[in-house]
């Protein structure tokens, strides 16, 4: 997949937040699971345009990964320092004239840094162990409500792994020490595991919000009432006024995903009226006197 967020949206740098926004939904409603059923195709595409555009519509985000500070997963990439940044610099603050030996390839690599470090002290080699990367599948509510599982490593070893609430699709978490042993008794890595999300059959997560389309029936959108709404945290129970029409949206506050720093996001409910699967008669006489009698053309303004 393209590692650039604008090219998988198909919008420019300078795009807007309404723009990236729009060009989300637009690819989301093509490419949706519950559209393309057995499409793993349709469904790796789906991932990889929820993960452009968390970090396109999360503003801090978007200006690190302008600034080269995270990849689009959002994990942070390595700062590296090179000779062509110092070539032209000259005098005391030369960061080549020190007294350090070898030890000025740290900026380079760490490893070997520390290997001529060693070796011109006459010490023994003393590194850290190298990183160990996984990848693991949760279940969309579980990853916007946190929870803790095991993944079994390939050499047989099991490693504990707890998901915070709000983890996102493609994010990485850090499992410090629990990578490859140390060198000369030096530090373990870290075991880095790649998180991908499994799509819900109903909601979509949006930044720290949470979009599901539902259905209601004729009755209750002629005449409003008490409906239940599934949210992540559980069902609720939601007021519908009356004479709500499909497409009307309904926010629930606070009942979205949790956010890192405090507070949630919030539900969007989307109302679509859904007709009874078998026919009825009487609601097929009663429709025909009231529609004779009211008339009206709700497409009037949608001629060209």
């Amino acid at each position: 997949m393209s590692q650039d967020p604008y090219e998988l949206l198909g919008v420019k740098r300078d795009a807007t937040q309404k723009d990236i926004q729009s060009a989300f939904r637009k690819l989301a409603k093509k490419l949706h699971p519950d559209l393309n059923p057995g499409d793993k195709k349709a469904e790796d595409r789906f991932k990889d345009i929820s993960t452009a555009y968390e970090i396109l519509s999360d503003e801090q985000k978007r200006r690190r990964f302008d600034r080269g500070e995270i990849d689009m997963t959002g994990a942070e990439r390595a700062q590296r320092s090179y000779y062509r940044d110092y070539a032209s610099a000259s005098g005391a603050n030369d960061p080549y004239r020190n007294n350090s030996g070898f030890a000025d390839f740290a900026d380079i690599d760490n490893t070997f840094a520390d290997f001529f470090s060693r070796r011109a002290g006459g010490g023994r080699t003393r590194s850290q162990g190298q990183d160990r990367r996984f990848s693991m599948e949760v279940d969309f509510l579980e990853a916007v409500n946190g929870t803790r599982t095991e993944i079994k490593l390939p050499d047989g070893p099991q490693l504990d792994v707890q998901i915070p609430p709000g983890t996102r699709d493609g994010q990485t978490l850090r499992l410090r020490g629990k990578g490859e042993p140390g060198l000369g008794g030096g530090p373990p890595g870290d075991a880095l595991i790649e998180i991908r999300v499994r799509p819900h059959r109903f909601f979509t997560r949006e930044g720290d919000d949470i979009r599901l389309e539902l259905p209601i029936s004729l009755g209750e959108a002629v005449l409003g009432g008490k409906v239940r709404v599934p949210t992540p945290s559980g069902p609720v129970n939601v007021t519908l006024p009356p004479h709500s029409n499909t497409g009307k949206v309904l926010r629930l506050r606070g009942k979205g995903v949790p956010k890192r720093g405090g507070g949630h996001g919030d539900v969007y409910v989307s109302l679509k009226i859904v007709l009874p699967d078998k026919s009825d008669e009487r609601l097929t006489s009663l429709v025909k006197e009231w529609a004779a009698a009211n008339p009206y053309d709700p497409r009037k303004n949608m001629e060209a």
